[in-house]
């Protein structure tokens, strides 16, 4: 973690007073001046001081579920001026996405300010299954399913759904589940379009352990313990 964001963490000053007060040659690190604010430290292990007072860890994490509308976007920016996701969310400070739910998805996804939670999330190795419901056009044959399972290349990528189960018929298109453990971009999207039953509607429901549930499009709720600490306890 950056310095100057170790103590704004902290809630010493904002990034930028941080940076000043970096500076201003007021901040040791293990008794040592450090004045260059972009200075990574382990703030479990390293001794960071203000005039010679020690700062003490007070990182509160926060874990926020959230229900996306469609033509909302995960990212915390748009230069097109689209609604952001974020700003649905009523609690002050930094929070980042855990990956992404595209523009004209919804369901859940997930904010926090917990880098270690997110990697455990998103990368590959620890294999969270995210599961979806897919509205898709026409009907999928058993050979469709085959397919999705076995891995379909798109650019050059092999995308596959751990399991394809149907839920419902809506008229002549049909709801299923999909069930990945990859978060590539439009996955799903690309992978029915591969065979031709295009995706018209798509919610995404659970992320390992946690649930949507009854979350309305554009509510929120806090993640509990535990669901927290089954994430946390992949990495062990």
């Amino acid at each position: 973690m950056r310095l100057s964001k170790f103590i704004s963490d902290c809630g010493i000053a904002s990034r930028r007073k941080a940076e000043d007060i970096i500076r201003s040659g007021r901040i040791k690190v293990n008794n040592n001046v450090v004045l260059d604010p972009s200075v990574d430290i382990d703030y479990k292990k390293d001794v960071v001081l203000l005039d010679d007072v020690r700062i003490k860890e007070d990182i509160k994490f926060v874990y926020i579920a959230l229900n996306k509308p469609v033509q909302y976007i995960s990212d915390l920016k748009d230069d097109k001026r689209r609604k952001i996701a974020r700003n649905l969310i009523d609690v002050e400070g930094k929070l980042f996405p855990v990956g992404r739910l595209d523009y004209n998805s919804e369901g859940l996804i997930l904010f926090t300010n917990d880098g270690e939670f997110a990697n455990i999330i998103m990368h590959p190795r620890y294999e969270i299954e995210k599961e979806y419901y897919v509205k898709v056009k026409g009907r999928l044959e058993r050979e469709d399913i085959m397919r999705l399972r076995k891995g379909i290349l798109i650019d050059g990528s092999l995308c596959r759904a751990e399991r394809v189960e149907f839920l419902r018929s809506s008229l002549k298109n049909n709801w299923y589940s999909f069930i990945v453990k990859e978060g590539k971009n439009r996955m799903i999207r690309n992978m029915c379009i591969a065979i031709h039953h295009p995706v018209l509607k798509l919610v995404r429901v659970r992320i390992g352990n946690i649930k949507l549930g009854r979350l309305e499009p554009g509510q929120y709720r806090f993640l509990t313990e535990k669901e927290v600490s089954q994430i946390k306890a992949k990495r062990i």
